[in-house]
């Protein structure tokens, strides 16, 4: 009984294969099957071959502008190149990048950049004294020494401050360089210049004068001159020098009254004693009771402050031979020297006239009849006064009041 099974079981798996292999067709395809052919074929699947990882490569990776990398394994799979910048430069970006198994490379490729300043070096501070009769001095220097960490190139300097060899005045002067790279990176250096003046003590004006000095009045080199007021006269040293041990040299003059000798052989030794010193006022009348004369003298009595201040000494010449008087102040003149000084300067006895003469003993301006101070102290102020003398006026304009 067992192998009945067996021969019917073989024939049901025949039957069930002959199905399997049997062609299939559609209806109204237009093919039909061929019962005359019961063969089965097998198409043959073409094989794969396994895949080698370790031959994966990546492609070569660019170099990077002032910069490198390195690679563990070159540009196969899992290499990882790490990424460097030369001196002077940061890296941004990322650091490594590893081949992966789609043979592209990791992250994104990054960049140096500077970022470092340049390297700048400025000339040491210095001090420097002031030049004989100047409040300044020339100070020179080197140009800065500059360098740049990255590509050693530098685009531009520039200097806040004198140019080198400039004169500087007294006092502390800030110089600053900066320095720019080719990334605009810039780094900065600064010095001090500072300038002294050697000064002497300040001089103290006379008694009776002024003083007129060069420069800045007491600073080394300077020169102060001693002037004396009017109807005064310089006793001592002319001037004074401001020395480079802050000390004046020689010793301070005084103004004392001016001694006129009227004892001389002629009006020219008289007048000598009075050149680049006085002006003179020289009146002429008939005689002590001219009206004329007697108002002028009047007017001029009331301002001798105003006329001391300009300098100007009165000689009068009154009356006729041999009565007639010549005076300066209360000194007495000569016959002789007073018919010179008529012949001279013109001066006639017959009416009243005046004659102002200037320090150089030159004839400025005639009067016929008398006039007002204020007159002559506005002439003078503004045809005879020196440089000097106008300061000095300036600085006593309210004195007389």
């Amino acid at each position: 009984m067992s192998g009945k099974i067996t021969q019917r079981g073989a024939l049901s798996l025949l039957l069930f294969l002959a199905q399997a292999v049997t062609p299939t067709w559609l209806a109204g395809s237009g093919y039909y099957p061929d019962e005359s052919y019961n063969e089965v074929y097998a198409e043959e699947v073409p094989q794969v071959p396994a895949l080698d990882y370790r031959e994966m490569r990546c492609h070569t990776l660019p170099f990077i502008t002032s910069g490198t990398y390195t690679c563990t394994n070159g540009v196969l799979l899992d290499s990882r190149c790490d990424y460097s910048c030369s001196s002077g430069y940061h890296l941004e970006g990322d650091r490594s990048r590893i081949c992966m198994e789609d043979g592209q490379w990791s992250g994104g490729e990054p960049v140096c950049v500077d970022i470092d300043p340049p390297k700048i070096r400025c000339p040491h501070s210095r001090e420097k004294m002031a030049e004989p009769e100047k409040l300044t001095a020339r100070v020179y220097w080197d140009p800065p020494l500059v360098k740049d960490s990255a590509d050693g190139t530098i685009t531009r300097v520039t200097l806040r401050g004198p140019e080198p060899g400039s004169h500087f005045p007294e006092g502390e002067h800030v110089i600053r360089y900066t320095a720019y790279d080719r990334a605009y990176n810039r780094a900065s250096c600064k010095f001090i210049v500072k300038v002294q003046v050697r000064r002497c003590p300040s001089l103290k004006p006379p008694q009776h004068g002024y003083l007129t000095c060069t420069s800045a009045g007491n600073n080394y080199g300077a020169t102060c001159e001693y002037h004396c007021d009017g109807g005064y006269e310089r006793q001592g040293t002319p001037s004074r020098v401001c020395q480079s041990s802050r000390q004046w040299s020689g010793s301070p003059p005084i103004c004392a009254p001016m001694k006129i000798n009227v004892n001389v052989n002629s009006a020219a030794g008289l007048l000598d004693q009075f050149y680049e010193k006085q002006r003179l006022l020289i009146i002429s009348a008939p005689d002590p009771s001219n009206r004329y004369y007697k108002m002028q003298i009047s007017m001029l009595q009331q301002s001798t402050c105003g006329l001391d201040l300009r300098h100007v000494t009165i000689i009068e010449l009154v009356g006729q031979p041999p009565q007639e008087v010549g005076r300066i102040r209360e000194q007495q003149l000569s016959a002789n020297i007073i018919e010179e000084l008529r012949q001279f300067q013109h001066l006639t006895r017959s009416y009243f006239n005046m004659v102002l003469i200037d320090k150089q003993g030159i004839d400025r301006e005639r009067y016929m009849e008398p006039v007002t101070p204020e007159e002559i102290f506005t002439f003078i102020d503004d045809y005879l006064l020196s440089n000097q003398e106008l300061t000095q006026r300036l600085e006593q304009r309210d004195v007389c009041e």
